[in-house]
């Protein structure tokens, strides 16, 4: 789509008004709405400014003013609105010198994606991620000097077996960890799912599967076709906007949040990935897995650069309480055909032309852009360097013994270390200047305010623990 067509989507549609969309450092979708009369073949040249300073982990006041540049190709109009509204997506540029924003996650996938094609590796690399949520019926929370507390509430919830209702407790739901997959009314949340379906491919997305994930309580995944960089981490951002706005018109609310339940499975988002060069899948070959060459060096770098790609990848304080054994999490840094153990799993395919590696330990916390761009720069350098990742783990390795586990690397347990990591191993992430020191330094500052914040903040479970010492 170009400029000459948004205008006549417009037009068609009647749509008063355009909202530009852009994402922050920390991955939350932000926007500004004009009125389409303001919308000609100019305004796809000119921008929109705006202030850069409210924006965390940005711009100065000093030096505030930066351009919203909205991509054409982008466009669609929005299930959501009352007025007719058409979205359209935004790099934000540099006034004095036109160019992408350093700290601008969108423009730094596409500094990644240019980088990857000057490296002569490979034209495109394709990333396919599996975003798992769960749907609640209530949420509340408090934070203060005196006390803290938060409660979840889903029918669904095993917790509510014993619970009477106005018009009876029908009993169907699933147990912990008993979500995957039985029918309804076990599953009571497969006509939302198949709502937020619908509004993904209103929204340009391709639908390919939805189904209720492992635990109680509505955990469900929806899964769309995979797409290069940039383009799927847009496509992040708006099967997070379409899932969390149909659950609110149903009267729900949806989160991508790691582990709000205590004692069952957590959400994660699994990053499908391979690279391809003249048309031709580059990690398809006669090696372990059906892999090639190319593919095991790709695993190396991730499997060498992962603790320092958990910043961006499990971007949360949360993320950690997700990544302990016991609940499938993919907390060891090996790679396997198949064993959903490994944190990178080499998923069957019956045709080469789609072979890929599937990275297990993301969540849906991270920034997609930053995400993609680590895990794709890691491979780049595994590739590079030629990282072998060594023997694959074909074992349970939730279930091996302590010599033979001590041997595996594992990826980090907290996000300070994770970002501590991310200081001293950053190397990677700055070639072909896809990350800049300024960027990672702004972003290790801001992460370190959400660890200090929790360090700061009694917890209930202390309470529990030392209370009575």
């Amino acid at each position: 789509m170009i400029p000459a067509d948004v205008l006549k989507l417009i037009k068609e549609k009647e749509a008063k008004f355009a909202d530009l969309r852009f994402t922050d450092t920390i991955g939350k979708e932000q926007h500004v709405t004009v009125p389409t009369r303001l919308v000609d073949e100019g305004f796809f040249k000119d921008g929109k400014m705006f202030d850069g300073s409210s924006i965390a982990g940005w711009k100065g006041i000093n030096e505030s003013d930066m351009i919203l540049m909205p991509d054409p190709a982008t466009a669609v109009i929005d299930p959501f609105y009352e007025e007719t509204t058409v979205n359209l997506r935004c790099d934000v540029i540099e006034p004095m010198t036109m160019q992408g924003y350093d700290r601008d996650p969108r423009s730094l996938a596409k500094r990644a994606e240019a980088y990857l094609k000057a490296s002569g590796i490979a034209d495109s690399a394709l990333f396919g991620p599996e975003n798992e949520f769960f749907i609640f019926d209530n949420v509340t929370s408090s934070s203060g000097m005196n006390g803290c507390s938060y409660e979840v509430d889903a029918y669904e919830g095993a917790w509510n077996s014993g619970k009477t209702y106005e018009d009876g407790n029908k009993g169907h739901r699933p147990g912990v960890k008993g979500g995957y997959f039985p029918v309804p009314p076990v599953d009571a949340q497969q006509d939302i799912r198949s709502a937020m379906s619908l509004a993904c491919e209103e929204m340009g997305l391709k639908f390919e599967v939805h189904h209720h994930e492992v635990a109680t309580a509505g955990q469900g995944e929806i899964n769309v076709a995979a797409n290069t960089l940039t383009k799927k981490a847009d496509e992040v951002q708006i099967l997070k906007y379409a899932l969390q706005n149909v659950a609110h018109g149903y009267g729900k609310t949806l989160t991508f949040m790691p582990k709000p339940l205590v004692g069952d499975n957590g959400s994660g988002m699994h990053v499908h990935q391979s690279l391809q060069k003249d048309g031709k899948a580059l990690f398809a070959g006669d090696k372990y897995g059906g892999l090639s060459d190319i593919a095991l060096y790709y695993i190396g770098g991730i499997i060498k650069h992962a603790r320092a790609i958990n910043a961006f990848t499990n971007a949360s304080t949360n993320s950690y309480k997700r990544l302990v054994p016991g609940f499938e999490a993919p907390v060891k840094l090996a790679y396997s055909a198949r064993n959903r153990s490994a944190s990178i799993r080499i998923p069957w395919i019956a045709n080469p032309k789609g072979r890929r590696i599937e990275v297990r330990f993301p969540d849906a916390t991270a920034n997609p852009y930053f995400a993609f761009a680590s895990m794709l720069l890691a491979g780049i350098d595994g590739i590079q360097n030629k990282i072998h990742p060594g023997d694959p783990a074909d074992k349970d390795l939730y279930d091996l013994e302590p010599e033979e586990d001590k041997k595996i690397p594992t990826v980090c347990h907290s996000l300070d270390m994770a970002l501590d990591y991310l200081d001293r191993d950053r190397g990677f992430l700055k070639a072909g200047g896809v990350f800049t020191d300024d960027l990672i330094d702004a972003y290790i500052e801001l992460k370190m305010k959400e660890v200090t914040r929790l360090r700061m903040t009694t917890h209930p479970i202390e309470i529990e623990m030392y209370y009575s010492l």
